[in-house]
């Protein structure tokens, strides 16, 4: 059975991402590509569905103690037992298309006998492979796909299962490789495993030579940012949500969905925390992979693509995977690639905005070019009339279409941010007829969003339900977080919405998303409570809670989607962007809060390493 979620740590090589449990088994790895059929599910299943695992022979293992090498994704694991320690090395090699694993064991101190386990399958587990063993190389083939593995140890067939007992002593180590190839090409070359870890630290040390934020928990952002990297698709500037399908927002229910596409929303504030972080060459790449995806009509812009802007992702059950720890159904594709977001509009302008705002700022040679303005105002033509369809909303509810507030924010957010496009950088379009669109999306808002009698904005049109997402109103500039429309919405999410300590999306319970009721607390929530505090001056508040999210980090600073506090476990899929790019934010917020800046009229939005101006306001409410 599959580990605990927060017993797993990621590995990627920028195209595709793996898997590695506190036991040294892989069991989660899609090649050649992040969305690409699984070679090692056994996340979602056994070990027969495909997994690789190097451990120690000895059931009784002492200790296990895990870190990533420095600032990579190269992870190392130690084991002691009885008779020594033992150091298991596993790296990817980025922006290769050779879609290199490679695993080093090194004996740390006395002896230890280990053992290697390598089920290879293709399809999520259902397709086992010809294998064939010549001259040291293990040839896995099974009708397009190939995996070529080569070792320092011999390897034999055993139970549909390629395995080797062996010892590794104080001072040895031995090499191995998994590299998959298309299988009508010959098998790749044999690589010098050694080499390729020193190539894999020297990119991952010369890509971080960028990282440029100087605030408080600089390990935890740091992490953030290099597995927001991990999640991105190289050869097209794409950024997946997740590098998994089907792990449960709720332990043992139905709520599995695939995560290994693009989210327009995901990549957008990805972008933006890798910008502010100092990588404006992905800010590039993402621009350019958002203006081929989106290309065409308006209306029909998607929620989500995949990581080269593939459109069509259908959603199937894989029937033959019993899902994680028994959660099914596994799901492949998202059928939620047809509904309508609104709040994709704002967070498309607000991104472009963002990067407009960055070139200008740090005066980039390179202009904004002419197309992505011509496409926000192709987005505002649409917008125009189509702010006022309801819609699913951010979280993508499976039951009927409403007139969500925080969609409806998002669409005032988006006529904002081509308003400030006119007035700011001088670009050409119907500023004032947008103004007029601006005040009336406003106006609709305050009128039919907000429950007087509650004293709070609701989660659609007409309910007295509330929705954790209405904590970006302050975030995004729509109402200052001192407004008491904005202090009545936050009190009431407090007393409502948070649970043991952290913030759930909206009451399941009620019939809004079509689904069964229950599910963990969602992250990203909890980090926007946090953003709020420090808006209104509750910073003590503020820093006490954004430290206990950083303390469900796993041992390797990596966060799920949701926290279950019944079962204190790690839910939902893993690592989950939208958990890390909060994160982010958060400390910068607060970084710049306890120095006394101002955040602007957008609490989440900074220039890359350039903080507005001092308020000597602020310097009084400093936390001792």
């Amino acid at each position: 059975m599959a580990l605990c979620i927060e017993d797993y740590a990621m590995i990627g090589d920028t195209h595709t991402a793996a898997l590695v449990g506190r036991d040294g088994s892989i069991d989660w790895l899609c090649l050649p590509r992040i969305d690409s059929a699984a070679v090692f599910a056994g996340l979602l299943g056994d070990e027969n569905h495909g997994h690789w695992q190097i451990a120690p022979q000895d059931a009784d293992i002492k200790r296990v103690s895990r870190r990533y090498r420095g600032d990579t994704l190269i992870l190392e694991t130690e084991f002691e037992t009885a008779t020594g320690v033992v150091r298991l090395v596993d790296a990817m090699v980025p922006e290769s298309d050779e879609h290199l694993l490679v695993r080093l064991v090194e004996g740390v101190s006395g002896s230890v006998n280990m053992t290697s386990q390598l089920r290879m399958r293709f399809d999520y587990g259902s397709v086992v492979p010809w294998v064939r063993r010549t001259d040291g190389l293990t040839q896995a083939v099974a009708g397009p796909d190939a995996l070529a593995f080569r070792s320092d140890v011999p390897h034999k067939g055993r139970r549909m299962a390629t395995v080797a007992d062996f010892e590794v002593r104080n001072g040895e180590s031995l090499a191995f490789a998994l590299q998959w190839h298309r299988s009508h090409r010959p098998p790749p070359a044999a690589v010098d495993v050694r080499a390729e870890i020193d190539r894999v630290e020297a990119w991952w040390s010369s890509w971080m030579s960028g990282f440029n934020y100087d605030g408080r928990w600089q390990d935890a952002v740091r992490r953030s940012i290099i597995t927001l990297k991990g999640l991105t698709y190289a050869p097209t500037g794409g950024i997946a949500a997740a590098a998994t399908t089907s792990l449960p927002e709720q332990l043992g229910g139905v709520r599995n969905w695939d995560y290994r596409f693009c989210w327009l929303r995901d990549a957008t504030i990805t972008l933006i925390a890798l910008t502010d972080a100092g990588f404006v060459a992905e800010a590039k790449a993402w621009r350019e992979w958002l203006l081929r995806a989106i290309a065409g009509d308006p209306s029909k812009l998607q929620i989500m693509y995949g990581v080269a802007g593939e459109r069509r992702l259908p959603e199937w059950e894989v029937p033959w995977l019993p899902g994680y720890q028994g959660a099914a159904p596994v799901r492949v594709g998202n059928a939620a690639v047809e509904q309508f977001q609104l709040d994709v509009y704002g967070e498309v302008m607000d991104a472009l905005h963002v990067a407009r705002e960055t070139s200008r700022l740090k005066n980039a040679n390179e202009p904004v070019r002419d197309v992505s303005w011509q496409l926000q105002r192709k987005l505002m033509e649409f917008l125009e009339t189509g702010w006022s369809q309801p819609d699913e909303g951010i979280w993508e509810v499976r039951g009927p279409r409403r007139h969500f507030v925080h969609s409806k924010v998002m669409a005032w957010v988006a006529v904002d941010r081509a308003v400030r496009g006119v007035a700011e950088h001088g670009l050409p379009g119907p500023v004032d007829r947008w103004r007029v669109l601006r005040e009336q999306i406003r106006a609709d808002i305050l009128t039919r969003g907000y429950n007087s009698e509650r004293g709070t904005f609701t989660q659609y049109y007409g309910s007295r339900e509330l929705d954790a997402a209405l904590l970006n109103i302050p975030l995004v500039g729509f109402l200052p977080g001192d407004d008491e429309r904005v202090r009545g919405t936050v009190a009431a999410i407090e007393r409502e919405l948070f649970t043991d300590g952290f913030v759930r999306r909206y009451s399941t319970t009620e019939a809004v998303d079509g689904l069964p009721p229950g599910e963990g607390a969602f992250l990203a929530c909890t980090f926007w409570l946090a953003d709020n505090y420090a808006a209104v001056g509750r910073l003590d508040e503020a820093v006490i809670l954004f430290e206990r999210l950083l303390g469900l980090r796993n041992d390797v600073g990596l966060l799920a989607e949701e926290w279950d506090p019944v079962n204190q476990r790690m839910t939902g899929n893993f690592p989950q962007a939208f958990s890390h790019v909060p994160l982010v934010y958060t400390a910068r917020n607060l970084s710049h809060a306890l120095a006394g800046y101002e955040t602007g009229a957008s609490g989440r939005r900074y220039g890359p390493g350039i903080p507005a101006a001092p308020n000597p306001e602020r310097q009084a409410i400093r936390p001792s």
